[in-house]
């Protein structure tokens, strides 16, 4: 049973999460994935309320936003899950099945084709409507040292980056999950 909530009513407890470690779900090819996100953003945008992600390039759920671009962010609602958040922030979908691996129970979702995570209850369906990749020309210089050392050590003008792409969903359903 999913209990309809206000996303804003749950503001507070979504960006205390974020901080702490969430689950982005993604679904592409059949193969649903999820990773553990740590940076996010809740807020308006054209009207609209929108879940902000950011994903490195070289990810394996970069692969899925593009694919198809929906996701669920699963928050837990209690400390108990700080294992499944560590194994899902080291690990890729693309070697392994993570959710079975888990043993994680996927929730049939209600407006998109990504499911949500029963022992993550609180979920967000979202559809992206917008995506950027970080500008590298943008981001601070102490930004840069702390979060992409490996990218600006590099002289190499071709070398592989791997920026962060910003995925903005559009918040279609909020729901716990009982």
């Amino acid at each position: 049973m999913k209990r309809e909530i206000n996303v804003f009513d749950y503001g507070g407890e979504i960006i205390k999460n974020v901080e702490k470690g969430v689950l982005l779900t993604t679904k592409a090819d059949e193969k649903v994935n999820t990773m553990t996100i740590s940076w996010g953003t809740l807020g308006i945008e054209w009207a609209k309320p929108i879940f902000t992600v950011f994903v490195r390039e070289k990810r394996f759920t970069h692969e899925q936003l593009n694919k198809n671009g929906e996701f669920t962010i699963n928050i837990s609602l209690e400390e108990s899950n700080n294992q499944v958040l560590s194994y899902c922030g080291t690990k890729s979908g693309k070697d392994i099945d993570k959710i079975k691996e888990l043993g994680l129970i996927l929730e049939e979702p209600e407006c998109i084709s990504v499911p949500g995570i029963r022992e993550l209850p609180l979920t967000l369906e979202c559809k992206v409507i917008y995506k950027q990749k970080k500008d590298s020309d943008e981001i601070s210089e102490e930004d840069k040292l702390r979060f992409y050392p490996q990218d600006i050590e590099s002289s190499d003008p071709g070398s592989n980056k791997d920026f962060h792409t910003a995925y903005y969903g559009e918040i279609v359903k909020a729901y716990i999950i009982e």
